[in-house]
């Protein structure tokens, strides 16, 4: 498992797939940085980091027969890698906001964006970046409401490259199970932790409507499952639906 250290780089997915076009890079090949200059996250929203004190990292995931009709798997298998990790650091009301974000209580503390390369029905590989709030006390004005660290949550002090291998270290272990195609499994312990899972919340749909519905589940090519108040179950995309 090779690591790439930098001190600053836009994006850390950006630079690993550059890297991956233009060379021969090794399965787990993780690209660390203490500065991101231009941080993404889901729907290309900004992710905010202040330099040497979080976990802005990407690793270079290659697959030899994973077909594209499961990659929610993918999903659930690196967002639960990361949970379960901060989970053993006694952060209130730890869960996973679909898709990937974890949250502790109603705060962001860890985005995710997986990046695939497809080949036919199959995904080649996937550049998979993260960002972990962990010593970072203070937030712009617009974030403190929404997002938190470790450092806030538990007041300790993190060794940034310690907590960087119990991730990729977990990353590796679910990374077998998913090619073990241990996909109901990954799906179970996915759904026990799935932030608002079977409680009345308010979301906004992509017209600006405003409404309340109950998260039932996840649909077969990863759409958000909601109960509405008709009884009937509407599926939303990533694009379609945000929570209030």
């Amino acid at each position: 498992m090779k690591t790439i250290k930098i001190n600053a780089t836009d994006s850390t997915n950006t630079f690993l797939k550059e890297l991956a076009q233009n060379s021969a890079v090794e399965n787990f090949t993780t690209v660390v940085a203490n500065t991101q200059l231009k941080g993404r996250g889901q729907q290309n929203q900004k992710w905010f980091s202040e330099p040497n004190k979080n976990l802005t990292f990407s690793t270079f995931v290659i697959f030899d027969n994973f077909k594209i009709k499961h990659q929610k798997y993918l999903n659930y298998a690196i967002s639960l890698a990361i949970y379960e990790v901060l989970f053993n650091e006694n952060l209130p009301k730890l869960s996973i906001k679909w898709p990937n974000d974890i949250m502790s209580v109603n705060k962001k503390i860890c985005g995710i964006l997986i990046e695939n390369t497809f080949i036919g029905n199959k995904i080649k590989n996937a550049v998979i970046g993260i960002g972990v709030n962990v010593n970072q006390e203070c937030f712009p004005d617009f974030l403190k409401n929404k997002a938190t660290s470790l450092k806030i949550e538990n007041n300790n002090t993190y060794d940034l490259t310690i907590l960087l291998n119990k991730l990729l270290l977990n990353i590796k272990v679910k990374i077998k199970l998913l090619k073990k195609e241990c996909f109901t499994f990954l799906e179970d312990a996915y759904l026990k932790v799935l932030y608002k899972k079977n409680i009345p919340t308010m979301f906004k749909n992509s017209r600006d409507e405003i409404f309340i519905g109950i998260i039932s589940g996840v649909s077969e090519d990863g759409k958000l499952q909601i109960l509405l108040e008709n009884d009937t179950i509407k599926e939303f995309g990533i694009k379609e639906v945000t929570f209030l």
